[in-house]
C-alpha cells in the first residue's frame, strides 16, 4: 500500500511538470477587475465586455509593461461631460449615467457628439485613453538616461555653479517616458526649441486636421489621444502614416484590421499659373531623392542669409527609380517654408514678432528656378542629402502630413526657413545624425549637414557640369553681363556693368539698336526681356507703395484696392490646404479627393478672375512715366524681334557663348 501511494505520488509529480504552466506562473500584466457590486446580470454582462474588448485592443507589450490590477466601478461622482478617468493607479471610475445605454445595447448606435461616434466606442476610447496613461507613468527610465537626469539635477541644484554643461540644457525637466521621447515629439509637433538643446516649443503648430484639439493640450494627451485612434480606427495607418509607424515601432505590434492605404498622397501646388488644377498628387515610392535646396544670398534685408528649401526629385511616371529620374524636371517639387504675408506689406518688425504665418508650400521646380534666377537675380545650388530610400520616403510623407496640418509662426531669427526645414528633415527621416543639429541660417545649416556627412557638395566641383546635371541653377545676372559685354564691345557703348545699361530709359537704349549686326542685336533682346522683368518689378513696387500711402491717409482707390486685397485673402489656401475640407483629420484620402478638386478648381478660378481683374485696374493707377517705359520697352522687344529675323535671313546662322 505504501509502495503504492509513492508510485502515485511520483507520477503526480511528473504529470506535474509536464503540464503546461498554470495562470499563476504566467507571468504578471494589466487585468481589469470589474466592481460588480449593484449591478444587474445585464450591466455586468455588458460591462465586463466591454472591459474585455479593451484589454484585446491593448497592445500586448503595454499589458506586460503595466502588471498591476486596475479596479473599476460605476460611479455617480463623475461630472457629465467625463465619460472616465483613473482615480488611482489601480483605479478606474466609468459614468453611472451611461451604464444604462450600455446595458440595453443601445450606446453602440447612439451618437456621443465626439470623435469617436457613438457613446460606446466613446467608452472604449476612454479605457485606452486612461491605461495609456498608466502605460506612460509606469515606465522604467533607461539606465543611461537616469543617470543623466540625476547628474543634470544635483549640478542644477548645487550652489555657486554657473551654468549646465550642453548635455544637460533642457534635460532637467524631462520625464523619461514615452510620452517625453524626443522622436514622439518631433513627429507630434513639440520641436526642439532653437539655442537650447534638448528643450521643446511651449507651441504646437499642427493643429490643423487634429481628430481631437484635446491632444495639444500637452504631449501627455497627445499620446494618450493618438493611441485611441491607432488602436480604433483602420484609417489611422493613412491619416498619420508616420505616427502609426512609429507607435507600431515602440510596441513591436500593428493593430489588426488596418485599412490599405492609397499609394498616392494629396497635396496643393502653390505654383502662380491659375490655369492649371492645384490639386496634385504625389506617390512617395516616385521620388528618386531629396535635395537641399539653397537660395544664395543677395542684398536685401530679408535675403542676406540665403533660402532653405527641400527638392524633392520625382520620377515621370513609368520611369524605374535612378538618376535618370532627375532629368525629369517638369515633376520635381520643392517644400518650401515661407511666412505667408496676407498684406503687400513686409514689415521687418512682424518678422522678428512672429506676426506672419509660417506654412509650407508646394511649389513647382520650374518656378522656383525663375523666382530666383530671373526675378531676383540669385543663384541655387541642389545639393543631394544622403539619405536611405526608406527615409525618403517617410521624409516624403511627413512633408504631405505637415502640409496639411502645419500653421506655425514665422520669425527671423528664431523660427524661419533655415529651422523649419531641419525640422522637417529631422520628424521626417529619423536620421541619428540630424538629433543634435541646431542653425538658424541656411548657410549654416547647409555646413552643418555638410560636416555630418548628410549633404554631399562635391557635385558642386565642376561648375559647368553642376549646370548640366541640374545641382546648379545660376543667376541670370551673369548671363545677362555676359551679353551686355557682347553688346558693349560691338557698339561701344559707354555703360560698364548690365545694371547701368539696364537703369537707362528704354527710348535711349533704342538709338543704339540700328547698327547692331546679328550677335549684338541677339545680345540686346535679352537684355530687352531683362529690362521688362526689372520694369515690372519696378511698377509692383510703385503700386504697393501707392496703395500703402493710401491706406495710410486713409484713402483708397475703390476698386483696385478691393480686388488686391480679395487677391490676397484668396489666395490662403493654397499655403494652408487643410480650409477646403470640412470634417476629417491628418491626410485626406481617396474619399475627400473629389471635393478637393472641386472646392480647389473652384477657388483657383476666383484667383485667376481676380488677377485678370487686378491686371487691368492697376495699369490706370501706374504713373505716366511708368507707363511709358513700360510701352517703350514693349517696342523695343518689337523692333529687335524684327531686326534679328531680317539680319538672320540676310546673314546666316547665329552663335552665342
Amino acid at each position: 500500500m505504501t509502495n503504492w501511494r509513492a508510485a502515485l505520488g511520483g507520477l503526480a509529480l511528473l504529470l506535474a511538470g509536464l503540464a503546461p504552466a498554470s495562470a499563476s506562473a504566467a507571468p504578471p500584466s494589466l487585468q481589469l477587475q470589474l466592481h460588480a457590486a449593484g449591478l444587474s446580470a445585464g450591466e455586468r454582462q455588458a460591462s465586463q465586455a466591454l472591459l474585455d474588448e479593451a484589454l484585446v485592443a491593448l497592445p500586448p507589450r503595454l499589458r506586460r509593461q503595466v502588471p498591476r490590477t486596475v479596479a473599476v466601478r460605476w460611479s455617480h461622482k463623475l461630472p457629465t461631460e467625463v465619460y472616465g478617468r483613473l482615480t488611482r493607479l489601480d483605479a478606474f471610475e466609468l459614468n453611472a449615467r451611461l451604464l444604462p445605454a450600455l446595458a440595453d445595447g443601445s450606446a453602440a448606435s447612439q451618437a456621443s457628439g465626439r470623435p469617436h461616434g457613438t457613446l460606446r466606442r466613446e467608452l472604449l476610447a476612454t479605457l485606452l485613453h486612461e491605461l495609456t496613461h498608466l502605460y506612460d507613468r509606469s515606465r522604467t527610465w533607461p539606465a543611461a538616461e537616469a543617470q543623466l537626469i540625476q547628474r543634470c539635477r544635483r549640478q542644477l541644484a548645487s550652489r555657486g555653479e554657473v551654468g549646465l554643461p550642453a548635455e544637460c540644457r533642457g534635460q532637467t525637466q524631462r520625464r523619461f517616458t514615452l510620452s517625453d521621447a524626443p522622436r514622439l515629439l518631433d513627429l507630434a509637433g513639440w520641436a526642439q526649441r532653437v539655442g537650447q538643446r534638448g528643450a521643446r516649443e511651449a507651441d504646437n503648430p499642427q493643429w490643423l486636421r487634429s481628430p481631437d484639439a484635446y491632444e495639444l493640450s500637452n504631449p501627455r494627451e497627445f499620446l494618450a489621444v493618438n493611441l485611441e485612434y491607432f488602436l480604433l480606427d483602420p484609417q489611422y495607418a493613412c491619416r498619420r502614416p508616420s505616427l502609426h509607424r512609429y507607435l507600431a515601432e515602440h510596441f513591436a505590434w500593428t493593430p489588426p484590421g488596418a485599412a490599405d492605404c492609397a499609394g498616392e498622397l494629396a497635396f496643393l501646388n502653390a505654383g502662380s499659373d491659375f490655369a492649371r488644377q492645384p490639386l496634385g498628387r504625389l506617390d512617395p515610392e516616385r521620388i528618386y531623392a531629396v535635395d537641399y535646396l539653397f537660395a544664395e544670398a543677395n542684398d536685401q534685408w530679408v535675403s542676406r542669409w540665403g533660402h532653405s528649401m527641400l527638392r524633392l526629385v520625382v520620377c515621370a511616371p513609368g520611369r524605374p527609380r535612378g538618376p535618370d529620374c532627375r532629368l525629369d524636371l517638369d515633376q520635381h517639387l520643392v517644400l518650401s517654408y515661407r511666412a505667408f504675408v496676407g498684406d503687400v506689406q513686409l514689415s521687418s518688425w512682424d518678422g522678428l514678432t512672429g506676426a506672419y504665418p509660417s506654412r509650407l508650400f508646394v511649389l513647382p521646380l520650374g518656378q522656383v528656378i525663375d523666382e530666383y534666377t530671373k526675378v531676383e537675380l540669385r543663384s541655387l545650388a541642389s545639393i543631394p542629402l544622403r539619405l536611405s530610400h526608406a527615409q525618403i520616403r517617410a521624409l516624403g510623407q511627413r512633408a504631405a502630413e505637415l502640409h496639411w496640418s502645419h500653421d506655425g509662426d514665422y520669425w527671423f531669427i528664431g523660427n524661419n526657413c533655415a529651422v523649419e526645414t531641419l525640422k522637417l528633415l529631422r520628424s521626417g527621416s529619423a536620421d541619428p545624425r540630424l538629433t543634435d543639429l541646431d542653425s538658424i541660417t541656411p548657410s549654416g545649416l547647409l555646413a552643418l549637414l555638410e560636416g555630418r556627412g548628410l549633404a554631399d557638395r562635391s557635385v558642386l566641383r565642376d561648375p559647368r557640369e553642376a549646370l548640366r546635371l541640374g545641382y546648379r541653377f545660376d543667376s541670370f545676372r551673369e548671363r545677362y553681363q555676359a551679353m551686355f559685354t557682347i553688346a558693349r564691345e560691338r557698339l561701344a557703348l559707354p555703360q560698364e556693368t548690365v545694371e547701368d545699361w539696364l537703369g537707362r530709359p528704354a527710348s535711349e537704349r533704342r538709338r543704339h539698336f540700328a547698327a547692331a549686326d546679328l550677335r549684338a542685336s541677339a545680345a540686346l533682346l535679352l537684355l530687352e526681356q531683362a529690362a521688362r522683368r526689372r520694369q515690372l518689378q519696378l511698377a509692383q513696387d510703385d503700386l504697393k507703395q501707392a496703395y500703402l500711402g493710401r491706406r495710410e491717409r486713409g484713402q483708397s482707390n475703390a476698386s483696385a484696392d478691393r480686388t488686391l486685397e480679395q487677391l490676397l485673402a484668396h489666395s490662403g489656401f493654397l499655403s494652408r490646404p487643410a480650409e477646403l475640407l470640412d470634417g476629417g483629420y491628418g491626410l485626406p484620402q481617396p474619399g475627400e479627393w473629389q471635393s478637393l478638386e472641386r472646392e480647389s478648381s473652384q477657388r483657383q478660378a476666383q484667383l485667376r478672375q481676380l488677377s485678370d481683374q487686378l491686371d487691368s485696374q492697376l495699369l490706370a493707377l501706374l504713373t505716366t512715366e511708368r507707363r511709358r517705359e513700360l510701352d517703350d520697352g514693349e517696342a523695343n522687344l518689337r523692333q529687335l524681334g524684327t531686326q534679328l529675323r531680317e539680319l538672320h535671313r540676310a546673314g546666316g546662322g547665329l552663335q552665342l557663348p
